[in-house]
């Protein structure tokens, strides 16, 4: 690897990876996952590398990225000195952002490695590594190009939806549980869900509205029972445990107005309150027309069907 970027995009995905397949908690801070990172460096036209300089512990990804940058210009800075570098085991200091020597080890002998008498031989067959293998999950890379060519996502947004094997699965629940539109489902994972889950610092696993749940306010949306802003405040009291989409709407009176009669009957309202929006749009500015789109959708306490009602101003207004 060739840069500190380099090696904490490394890595992430093998801290991504030891998560998804279940063999760590990945938690940093208290362990579970940390990184050690061999630095050196060679003079420009060198093919052979320098002494290298081992960093130990470092216990998150940012530090990662500080740690090999001071040590590359340390390393530089020592040379271009006329100094000579050592090999050594350095801590990093994320207060001071500086790598200090923790002990020297100018040979392979110093580390004192020895075969332990107490480890018997290990002997992995062939089909315990098939059997092994056959029970992995799939894994982010293959699920991210499943998401792109099955589900037709872009893809920052199946990036977004295997950056977690909780994601991913919350995502798949989701989606089977509404057998509807693929984009409509990964919106609302990533933006609403995501959003709340971030606002209270709880995890995937905690969030109160399920992936059924969640399914159900999808297929309101989707068969027009309600508009995508009035789903946002049913999502938000089934967020507060309040029930399920169809019980909050029901309870609250939040479905969507569809009737044609009804909502031509408002936007008549609509311009003959405010004659002065309709000569606007008519000598030319688009922008009156979305001002009266905004009062209709207002006066129907946003129950209007945004598409009809955008129908049925346009008609009225140029016919």
């Amino acid at each position: 690897m060739r840069s500190a970027a380099e090696a904490v995009a490394y890595a992430r995905k093998l801290h991504e990876l030891v998560q998804w397949i279940n063999i760590c908690d990945g938690n940093m801070q208290e362990g579970s996952f940390r990184c050690d990172v061999n630095v050196s460096v060679r003079r420009k036209g060198d093919s052979k590398l320098g002494t290298r300089r081992e960093i130990k512990n470092l216990n998150s990804f940012r530090f990662m990225q500080q740690a090999i940058e001071y040590e590359t210009r340390w390393q530089i800075e020592t040379l271009e000195d006329g100094g000579k570098i050592e090999q050594a085991t350095v801590l990093f200091n994320p207060d001071t952002g500086e790598t200090r020597a923790m002990r020297s080890k100018e040979e392979a002998n110093d580390y004192r490695y020895f075969p332990d008498p107490d480890l018997l031989p290990l002997s992995i067959t062939e089909e315990e590594i098939a059997a092994i293998r056959a029970e992995l999950p799939e894994l982010p890379a293959d699920m991210k190009a499943r998401f792109e060519q099955e589900y037709q996502l872009s893809a920052y947004d199946a990036g977004a939806l295997t950056g977690s094997r909780a994601l991913a699965d919350y995502f798949t629940a989701t989606l089977a549980a509404f057998g509807g539109e693929a984009k409509l489902a990964a919106n609302w994972v990533m933006g609403s869900v995501s959003a709340k889950l971030n606002e209270e610092d709880r995890p995937l696993a905690d969030a109160p509205v399920s992936p059924v749940l969640l399914a159900g306010l999808l297929k309101r949306i989707a068969d027009n029972t309600i508009s995508s802003k009035i789903a946002k405040e049913v999502f938000e009291a089934m967020w507060a445990g309040e029930g399920d989409a169809d019980g909050v709407i029901e309870r609250k009176g939040l479905k969507q107005v569809t009737d044609s009669g009804a909502i031509e009957a408002i936007v008549d309202e609509v311009l003959a309150a405010n004659a002065a929006m309709v000569e606007e749009f008519r000598a030319g500015k688009e922008k009156a027309f979305n001002a009266l789109v905004g009062q209709a959708m207002k006066a129907s306490k946003g129950k209007a069907n945004p598409a009809q009602v955008n129908e049925i101003l346009k008609r009225k207004l140029t016919s």
